[in-house]
């Protein structure tokens, strides 16, 4: 994936160059996010096709299996001979359950705790990017983002991220570390956090858009997104992920997939031009 121009990166942090177009890691899990896949042998394979790809920025968290994914792109990663090339980031601040609920847990102690975890699993002696899960509202922000501080001071973290986070949050935060990026859920027909992207770009902060192509559920968007894919002989999943890239130059959408045709298919999105035309009936 050779970038056509600039725009095709980003620097998270203001000084560790990516693309743009990233992989989102939660799906090479087993079922429901929990357990180990099916089949591990698949899902290291898809970590490597994204690499070949040129994928350099994919995503995880130490709730995804919990630790399944983070385990399994180390070792596609050691297979590959590409952990100084590539630019993984986790999270931390969810607790999983046996039921498979997701339980936000911002105490600093459990963030500390869970990311010398992530350091262990990626095998690495710092981690790229290390996201607050989720606000705990049961822990008072500023001390979960104090701790998340202090791991990078200790050398354990070289950049802080947020995620499902308000701009007030965010310029909480940014009071007491460097905000590198902030994941929220948004896409061509979620654009709730809106005003979040704004102040990203204001900052020059990334933002990651998770759920990038709405889990499929595109809504009233999904007629328009079919009529310019079938102007562009590509697909509508393509189409959103297009539209992420045009929208903003501090995107990063993390579409995730345990398949490596689809993975082919979204990495494919990032050589999709769109038109005035489009840009006008999908907004």
């Amino acid at each position: 994936m050779a970038p056509a121009n600039d725009s095709d990166t980003f620097d998270v942090g203001g000084e560790a160059t990516v693309h743009r177009m990233g992989f989102g890691a939660m799906r090479i899990t087993g079922p429901d996010i929990i357990g180990r896949p099916d089949d591990e042998d698949a899902a290291r394979a898809v970590v490597r096709r994204a690499v070949e790809l040129g994928v350099d920025f994919v995503d995880t968290a130490d709730s995804y299996g919990p630790g399944v994914s983070e385990r399994l792109i180390r070792e596609a990663l050691d297979e590959d001979d590409a952990d100084d090339e590539t630019f993984v980031a986790t999270k931390a601040g969810l607790l999983r359950t046996h039921d498979g609920d997701w339980l936000p847990h911002g105490d600093p102690d459990f963030l500390e705790n869970q990311a010398l975890c992530s350091l262990d699993r990626l095998g690495v002696d710092s981690i790229d990017l290390l996201q607050l899960h989720s606000p705990d509202p049961d822990t008072p922000f500023e001390e979960s983002v104090h701790r998340l501080a202090e791991l990078q001071d200790d050398g354990l973290v070289d950049h802080v991220g947020l995620s499902n986070v308000s701009v007030d949050q965010l310029e909480t935060a940014r009071d007491i570390v460097d905000v590198a990026t902030v994941q929220n859920e948004y896409n061509v027909a979620n654009r709730e956090h809106e005003a979040v992207l704004s102040a990203c770009e204001d900052y020059d902060v990334g933002f990651i858009p998770y759920f990038p192509i709405g889990g499929g559920d595109l809504g009233e968007k999904r007629a328009p997104l079919e009529t310019v894919a079938d102007d562009h002989g590509a697909t509508v999943r393509q189409v959103a992920l297009a539209w992420l890239l045009d929208h903003s130059p501090v995107t990063l959408p993390i579409p995730g997939t345990s398949s490596v045709d689809h993975l082919e298919e979204n990495v494919a999105a990032t050589q999709l031009s769109l038109t005035s035309d489009d840009r006008a009936r999908l907004d």
